[in-house]
């Protein structure tokens, strides 16, 4: 199980990053939201489309989430 969170901040394309809380790419505690524990980044992007409905996997962290 791993912990997981959203960036705050959309990126230039719309996307809200999920990342796991090791991520070296993790934003910084006053950008980011805790989504919670999980198995798997599919769960916790699923979680993170409740608050921000284009959300995406971290491609350094969560790379079986990322679409590109």
């Amino acid at each position: 199980m791993t912990d997981y969170c959203v960036n705050m901040h959309a990126q230039p394309n719309g996307d809200h990053e999920v990342h796991t809380l090791a991520c070296e790419h993790l934003p910084a505690p006053h950008n980011r939201l805790y989504l919670g524990n999980f198995a798997s980044c599919g769960p916790a992007v699923k979680e993170a489309k409740k608050t921000y409905p284009q959300s995406n996997g971290c491609y350094w962290c969560a790379r079986p989430c990322n679409t590109g």
